[in-house]
């Protein structure tokens, strides 16, 4: 196996840097055990949850019953590799962010007439990968939680999410760890691309022996944290273009030796078929929503970790008045954390009278979603939406998305998706280029870093006759500039790897 965790794109590191990296790689083989050697089965098997509507497969690895997430059905076939036009998209639940990206390339797959499949790391319960995995996503969404605390986030949360996963050390470390991933790749074929929806998946990849594989990186602050020697690296934003590509700062004032210049490719934003598709249709209806005076629709969407509930709470409270009169209406989405909407109904009882419950039921969501996009529903009230699974906890989002006026949201993956956005205060400082991207293309607004100026974007969209508009009229003229069509671009290319070969 090459040892990439000495040499990163030609950039040596000290002994001590790999030393420190082999010493992580063995605190977690001694914690989780070390199955290099491990020939776990492989099966095949539409999702139950996003098959029909993403095309999507899953590729589940060891023990079926090991395998979290999937529902267990007896009557779902087992399925046979498509080795002419199989995709994989690999990728890891840590937040919603990875999977949503990983939804968008699914959609445009199966749009381009590929067969994606779904390969989560962060689902083989009996495998050492998703047991590292998870423990260090429990130790992010400690951290997501404690960045509440003004001290910690100034000293610990911050500077980490921002200079400390920049290094080059950084991914020494996790191209170390990474070799303890690669053995859910063994019985997969090689040839088949892969796209990783997060750094962990194309490394272990690489390490595995696949052939093709892209790394799609999420960020717009350039991190040596996302870097997977040996895969095709490809960038939602030309901002960051040149920032990974001399891995700018990522040796403290070092000049690094650059990427290879094929190894990094500029797409555009990762965006669903279904919605890049309907932007025209979707931004016709919002603007046609203002001009007639109907209630305007803001679609929360809200992570587990609670992070910022308090400011989602301020703005419940502050357009509770407004959606009795009509003059506003919510959805929300809390994702798979009923704990959270039970939360905002304690906190605000009058959510409760005006809130429809569209909760753990997929087929009343999709009606919902599809009844919303008709000109002649006026939408009223406040809609919440919990679902047990991940998957439907995921997508809600995309399906509501249409229908709604204003996403508000920090400025994270959703800051790409081509939607008029309110960007709330950020959790970890690389969010911070999302909303400034957004911003610097039209279809959002800066990051509003406390309630009283998120409360005053909420007055201005709500009252101003030309920024739900000018972000409309934005977002179609990107459209015509391809902006949106990073996912189609990220399958062209992967695809285009192993047709070359």
């Amino acid at each position: 196996m090459e040892e990439r965790s000495k040499v990163i794109f030609g950039n040596v590191m000290p002994d001590k840097v790999y030393r420190k990296a082999v010493k992580s790689k063995k605190k977690f083989a001694k914690k989780f055990g070390d199955d290099s050697n491990a020939d776990y089965p492989v099966k095949l098997e539409t999702n139950a949850y996003i098959g029909d509507s993403l095309g999507v497969v899953n590729v589940l690895v060891g023990d079926l019953e090991s395998n979290a997430h999937y529902k267990k059905e007896a009557d779902l076939p087992a399925l046979e590799w498509d080795e002419e036009k199989g995709i994989i998209v690999g990728n890891i639940r840590m937040g919603f962010g990875h999977y949503r990206i990983s939804m968008a390339i699914a959609s445009a797959a199966k749009h381009m007439g590929y067969t994606p499949y779904w390969m989560d790391l962060n689902s083989y319960k009996e495998t050492t990968c998703t047991k590292v995995i998870g423990a260090q996503n429990d130790l992010y969404s400690l951290g997501s939680r404690l960045s509440k605390i003004g001290l910690f986030n100034r000293l610990v949360w911050e500077p980490m999410n921002y200079e400390g996963f920049r290094a080059l050390s950084y991914n020494a470390a996790d191209q170390k760890n990474a070799e303890l991933m690669a053995p859910v790749y063994r019985n997969v074929p090689k040839d088949i691309p892969v796209v990783g929806t997060h750094v962990w998946p194309a490394q272990a990849a690489i390490h595995a022996g696949m052939k093709n594989v892209v790394n799609a990186i999420p960020d717009n602050w350039p991190m040596a944290l996302h870097f997977a020697v040996g895969a095709v690296h490809t960038i939602q934003c030309k901002n960051a273009y040149q920032g990974y590509r001399i891995a700018n700062g990522m040796n403290k004032k070092a000049v690094c030796n650059p990427m290879p210049e094929e190894s990094l490719v500029y797409t555009g934003h990762y965006i669903d078929h279904e919605l890049v598709s309907n932007i025209e249709a979707d931004c016709a209806a919002r603007i046609k929503r203002k001009e007639e005076g109907k209630p305007m629709r803001f679609l929360l969407t809200i992570g587990g970790a609670g992070a910022q509930k308090e400011i989602f709470a301020a703005i419940i409270k502050y357009l509770i008045p407004f959606i009795k009169e009509k003059k506003a209406a919510l959805y929300v989405n809390v994702g798979d954390y009923k704990n959270v909407w039970d939360a905002l109904i304690e906190e605000i009882p009058e959510m409760k009278a005006l809130s429809t419950e569209h909760f753990d039921n997929w087929k009343d969501t999709e009606s919902f979603a599809e009844s919303a996009l008709d000109e002649n529903t006026e939408v009223t009230g406040i809609h919440g939406f919990w679902h047990s699974n991940i998957f439907e906890a995921v997508y809600c989002t995309n399906l509501l998305m249409r229908s709604a006026d204003v996403l508000v949201t920090k400025p994270s993956e959703l800051a790409f998706y081509p939607i008029p956005k309110l960007f709330i205060k950020r959790v970890g400082k690389h969010e911070m280029w999302g909303a400034i991207h957004s911003a610097e293309v039209g279809d959002g607004t800066l990051e509003c870093r406390d309630i009283p100026h998120t409360l005053q974007m909420v007055d201005i969209f709500m009252n101003s006759s030309n920024e739900l508009k000018d972000m409309c009229e934005s977002i179609i003229e990107n459209k015509k500039a391809g902006l949106y069509d990073g996912a189609y671009k990220v399958v062209e290319l992967a695809m285009g790897l192993k047709n070359r070969k």
